[in-house]
């Protein structure tokens, strides 16, 4: 399976790894609706896209706001068509610079549950039902190790991404007879704005380049692609 003229809605693109995928799936056929808060750097990459021969639509948004998955999903589905693979790689940090929990308020913490884990609830909730009807989709969690080991400082961070693991677990065991997937996938560390945030001291040089690993994810989703136009057969 290839990803040529699949429709795919991909959060947090304007930078970073969002950026990347964006720019590996347009080079690979896909018809990307993009969303980002950032309206001009969301256009850049846009620009670059459909200048590399690729198809990609602009949807500012801020998948944080409560009525914001509605308007993201209608809009992307009007673009591309119906939206066959979605990935939630929009993140935020919590507080920054990274404090232990104790000396987090409730703000941080909030924006740390909103952006990335009721944004990807709300979003994925729009739009599993029809990929359901039609037999098929992929949903994708962009998370961390974060999720899984307890670093002093990251608290919001990773209880958020720790949540939202979970979420796509039982949403995958809830759909699946249906066709539709849920994937959690971790792309470790990258030299980009966010980690910069978290870690300024970083040697850049250790990191991976998000180019690399967009590379990477976007051959090994691949073979997680739903089959066009026929229904799956139920999985254990």
């Amino acid at each position: 399976m290839d990803w040529k003229g699949r429709s795919v809605l991909l959060t947090g693109a304007s930078r970073g790894l969002g950026e990347a995928l964006a720019l590996e799936l347009g080079r690979a056929g896909a018809r990307l609706a993009l969303v980002a808060r950032e309206e001009r750097a969301l256009s850049r990459v846009v620009r670059t896209v459909r200048e590399a021969g690729g198809e990609a639509h602009t949807i500012p948004g801020d998948v944080a706001s409560a009525d914001a998955a509605a308007r993201i999903a209608g809009v992307a589905t009007a673009l591309v068509g119906p939206i066959e693979v979605v990935i939630h790689n929009a993140s935020s940090l919590g507080p920054v610079p990274l404090r232990p929990l104790a000396e987090t308020d409730d703000a941080s913490f909030e924006e740390a549950l909103a952006t990335n884990l009721r944004g990807p609830f709300r979003l994925s909730r729009a739009l599993v039902g029809p990929m359901a009807l039609r037999g098929g989709g992929l949903v994708v969690h962009v998370t961390s190790d974060a999720a899984t080991t307890p670093y002093p400082g990251w608290g919001a961070y990773g209880a958020s991404k720790a949540a939202l693991e979970q979420l796509g677990r039982i949403w995958d065991a809830e759909l699946a007879c249906s066709g539709v997937r849920f994937l959690n996938v971790d792309p470790g560390e990258m030299d980009t704005r966010m980690h910069r945030d978290a870690m300024p001291d970083a040697d850049p040089s250790t990191l991976a380049r998000p180019e690399d690993v967009a590379r990477r994810l976007v051959q090994t989703l691949a073979g997680s692609l739903p089959p066009a136009g026929a229904v799956p057969e139920a999985r254990p």
